[in-house]
């Protein structure tokens, strides 16, 4: 299934890739990684992910795990054995139909019994809306409301609606954020630019160029792949933790 792309020529990437060390070489590994990942669109609905990436590159994509106790928008425990990072934008119709489709289901079998962590990624790349929502997600997550804005944003038909302030602050009601004069000044300053630079900086860094993308225990992923390929990658993460 085709994940959807960023616009070509971002002035905002050439810079982002430009970096030394272990960063670089996350970059350039990790990008091959990205795109042998991607699912081609005649694929199999069960095809898995390609092969692993190097074992240098793999450490350095799985360090990116945060695992901050009081990171707003995860979800699961800091220290699970396993932890999948998510790159998306809420403009994003695959991105939707993971959080839809898939999401819950990895959550009921890995995120509930301790096994998985998700770390959200606010990653937009459709313009002034999708960095609105980005802002107001972030926002809503600032009063514990993140998991429920992410839900209501990401609703079967919501997108469709867009993302200009009057809709955002219905989502944000909708997803019960209880200050709401809080919310609007959240959304609107310099914190929540400063986050939503510094996820943008990571995916740009590690040669993100379409969203949803996943890393899941280092490993990359491209697309709203089946459900089988998530759980594959998590096993195979959870073996190597366990060795």
């Amino acid at each position: 299934m085709s994940s959807s792309k960023t616009k070509a020529g971002t002035s905002s990437a050439k810079p982002l890739l430009i970096s030394a060390g272990v960063a670089l070489a996350a970059v350039t590994l990790g990008l091959v990684s990205w795109q042998a990942t991607a699912p081609a669109e005649k694929a199999s609905a069960g095809s898995a992910p390609a092969a692993a990436p190097r074992s240098d590159t793999s450490a350095a994509l799985k360090a990116l795990a945060r695992r901050e106790p009081g990171d707003k928008l995860a979800l699961g425990r800091p220290d699970a054995p396993v932890v999948l990072i998510e790159y998306s934008d809420f403009k994003c119709g695959y991105c939707g139909k993971f959080a839809r489709d898939t999401e819950p289901e990895l959550v009921k079998k890995y995120v509930d019994n301790g096994t998985l962590r998700i770390e959200w990624r606010n990653f937009p790349i459709f313009g002034a809306e999708s960095e609105a929502a980005a802002r107001a997600a972030w926002a809503a997550g600032r009063q514990d409301r993140f998991a429920a804005f992410h839900a209501a944003a990401y609703a079967d038909g919501s997108k469709e609606k867009g993302f200009a302030e009057p809709r955002l602050l219905e989502l944000a009601r909708e997803a019960g954020v209880p200050d709401i004069e809080r919310f609007k000044a959240d959304m609107a300053g310099e914190e929540a630019t400063a986050a939503l630079k510094k996820d943008q900086e990571e995916g740009y860094r590690i040669g993100v160029t379409s969203t949803p993308s996943f890393l899941v225990g280092g490993r990359p992923i491209a697309g709203a792949q089946p459900l089988g390929a998530f759980t594959a990658a998590i096993e195979q993460a959870l073996a190597a933790a366990k060795q």
